[in-house]
């Protein structure tokens, strides 16, 4: 086992990572605060690991709530389903909510956790590759609005996250193709020798090496703990890891939550972004061809929905949620292994890339 801590004072915690650690959970009932759990999942991952983690908390009195799959559901009336049940229920400040699945059951659930009695604790159990390396890790918790992606939630940390690479062996390839944008993504903003480590492992990765896997995974959470711990509700540093998501959450809007995956957004997201860094004379197109070389490898998309352009983009952009005083703000990366902030776009550029 591997173990990560995100170091944030008296909200710290731990990330375990480990194979068959679903099947284990001996850690887990130490962070859960008192006798009462709710799981919330969803109608995919519930059949495959829902009853074995409810077998391994028998001391427990625990419920469950099963929404259904995907990106469109991650919105307020399935935040309403879950605080109905822990109210019908009649769970208190000591009930823990565990949140199994991706990273969408992961945003909700600690949402509805930050916002239960001003506050209950939760618990990450990724299954996914996108939430594994990401979401699951920084106290990021919302739900969209049809208007704007995770316009409406909380900075709220998790008590622990357990990272079972074994529950990737379940995962369609395009949601495990969608979680390495957002693998890529920290060997661009922040580590070339990542970057470099994944162009020389493209078929290691691609076969499900667990070695390989666990590797990956332990690089991205560790990358990420390191950032939140500098900036945890994202007054600086911690922006670079939008990289491509101001690109990549216009598609989700604009295409419907669900039609792109988050990951294949942010995946044409990133390329857009170098691209527009290319266009300023602040990245070399060699770099820029990498860059796109390493995401089209994992059968990602590289260019934009054909039915959006300038206008499509800026109206979602204008929203974006790392905009200051109604200026647009941009992650862009300088070299592969750099990134920074940029306010100085002029809309003409904006609309010559796009």
């Amino acid at each position: 086992m591997t173990t990560l801590n995100l170091e944030l004072g008296e909200r710290s915690y731990p990330i375990f990572i480990e194979s068959g650690l679903l099947q284990q959970t001996s850690k887990l009932p130490s962070y859960i605060g008192g006798k009462r759990v709710c799981i919330v999942t969803n109608d995919v991952v519930a059949p495959l690991y829902l009853e074995q983690l409810k077998a391994k908390l028998t001391d427990f009195i625990v419920d469950d709530v099963v929404l259904p799959d995907g990106e469109a559901y991650k919105n307020l009336a399935s935040f309403e389903v879950i605080m109905a049940s822990l109210l019908k229920n009649e769970h208190g400040r000591d009930t823990t909510l565990i949140a199994l699945g991706g990273g969408v059951i992961g945003d909700i659930t600690g949402f509805a956790a930050a916002c239960y009695q001003r506050g209950i604790n939760f618990i990450q159990i990724p299954t996914t590759l996108l939430s594994q390396v990401d979401s699951s890790v920084g106290g990021k918790t919302a739900v969209n609005h049809p208007l704007g992606k995770n316009m409406i939630g909380a900075f709220y940390q998790p008590k622990a996250v357990f990272i079972d690479i074994d529950s990737l062996t379940t995962l369609p390839v395009r949601e495990f193709n969608a979680g390495m944008a957002e693998v890529i993504k920290y060997g661009i903003l922040g580590d070339q020798r990542f970057f470099i480590w994944l162009e020389n492992n493209i078929e290691a990765i691609k076969s499900g090496r667990s070695d390989i896997l666990a590797q990956m995974i332990e690089t991205c959470c560790q990358c990420k703990a390191d950032i939140v711990a500098k900036d945890e509700t994202e007054s600086g540093l911690r922006a670079l890891l939008n990289l491509g998501h101001t690109f990549g959450h216009a598609i989700e809007a604009e295409q419907g939550y669900g039609n792109w995956l988050h990951g294949e957004a942010v995946a044409t997201g990133m390329v857009l972004a170098a691209k527009l860094a290319v266009a300023m004379n602040l990245l070399e197109e060699s770099e820029y061809r990498r860059i796109e070389l390493l995401i089209s490898a994992f059968d990602l998309p590289i260019k934009a929905p054909s039915n959006m352009g300038f206008n499509e983009f800026i109206q979602h952009m204008r929203r974006d949620k790392k905009n200051i005083a109604g200026t647009l703000r941009f992650i862009v990366p300088t070299a592969i292994g750099k990134s920074e902030i940029r306010d100085d776009v002029s809309q003409d550029l904006l609309q010559q890339i796009l």
